[in-house]
């Protein structure tokens, strides 16, 4: 009986424990309750976790409540949830200013967008002051219009030492005549065919034989005194054909010049000639080459007389190498100079 009695007593003191636990957290305010519906408990990893959607946290833990310091853990987390985080838009100037992270804010943006367009306008001032690229332009054929005559194709040459003798004018001074450059009537291209001069000019004025600003101020620049043309027709009336010799100052000046048409000669070349039985067709395709003779220039000019372009039966070859032979008088004057060869 006293071990029954001991044990109904030991089983109602552990009833009256577990009751007295509950009431002395009452009487001291420590039950959950007392934490509110602020959430006290959520501080705790795992307990009373709700989340976003409104559904409560399955993985709930169990409350150790054997822990005498669980309720100042609680508080404590509670505290730290209501505590505002800092701004990352807060800078110790702006701050000691008065200003609030929202306003903080606001002053970096306006600055940074003041800084990229401050930062735009400088690179267009730079780059305005660098200055413009103006490479020399190659004047194209529809800018000086579909029926200028000029060549379609050029190509340049530099003097040969054979004209060295030559290339100052103040060691060959005498002035060129038309009979000296054109003293040939015909020139021989092949056995049946040849090209025959129907016209012949020399200007003492190169501005009225050449067209194109730049050409006329470089050959004026290089001192041109004289400019011989002669207009050719061949002998089976299928090509025309024209040589231009320019006199200028010096080998220099003549090297130049070429090198300088290889890109301005769709904007300026030498004026063609006419003639009752033939002329260079408006429009119509033509090729040229430049030759620097010491101080003189020579200009190859030749095209089929209907305008059409070369094909491969038209032998352009031959018609230069016949062409350049008034080229001769520039030879002489060599001879002349250097006495003839031994």
């Amino acid at each position: 009986m006293g071990s029954d009695t001991g044990g109904r007593r030991a089983a109602g003191g552990g009833r009256r424990g577990k009751a007295w636990d509950v009431g002395e957290r009452q009487a001291r305010g420590t039950d959950a309750d007392w934490l509110g519906d602020s959430g006290g408990l959520d501080g705790l990893d795992g307990v009373g976790d709700v989340d976003r959607s409104g559904e409560p946290d399955r993985k709930r833990a169990t409350i150790d409540t054997s822990d005498p310091d669980w309720v100042a853990k609680a508080a404590s987390s509670s505290r730290k949830r209501g505590q505002r985080q800092p701004s990352d838009w807060q800078f110790p100037v702006l701050t000691g200013w008065g200003l609030r992270p929202e306003q903080q804010r606001l002053i970096v943006i306006i600055v940074s967008v003041v800084a990229v367009l401050a930062g735009g306008v400088g690179l267009v001032i730079a780059i305005t002051s660098i200055g413009e690229y103006a490479p020399e332009q190659r004047v194209s054929a529809a800018l000086v219009g579909p029926d200028t005559t000029l060549p379609q194709v050029f190509q340049g040459w530099s003097s040969p030492k054979l004209f060295d003798p030559v290339a100052d004018r103040a060691k060959d001074a005498k002035a060129l005549t038309e009979k000296e450059v054109f003293g040939q009537n015909e020139l021989a291209v092949k056995k049946k065919l040849k090209l025959k001069l129907v016209a012949k000019k020399l200007d003492a004025n190169c501005s009225a034989a050449l067209w194109g600003g730049s050409l006329v101020e470089q050959v004026s620049d290089a001192g041109c005194t004289q400019v011989a043309r002669g207009l050719y027709i061949s002998s089976d009336n299928r090509y025309v054909a024209q040589y231009t010799l320019l006199n200028l100052k010096d080998g220099e000046s003549a090297g130049a010049l070429v090198e300088s048409l290889k890109t301005i000669y769709r904007g300026g070349w030498a004026r063609p000639l006419s003639s009752s039985k033939g002329t260079f067709p408006a429009g119509g395709y033509s090729e040229a080459g430049g030759y620097a003779l010491g101080h003189y220039v020579g200009l190859v000019w030749l095209g089929r007389l209907d305008g059409t372009e070369a094909t491969a039966k038209d032998d352009f070859v031959s018609l230069t190498l016949a062409l350049r032979g008034a080229e001769k008088a520039v030879y002489r004057r060599v001879v002349t100079i250097t006495g003839p060869a031994s």
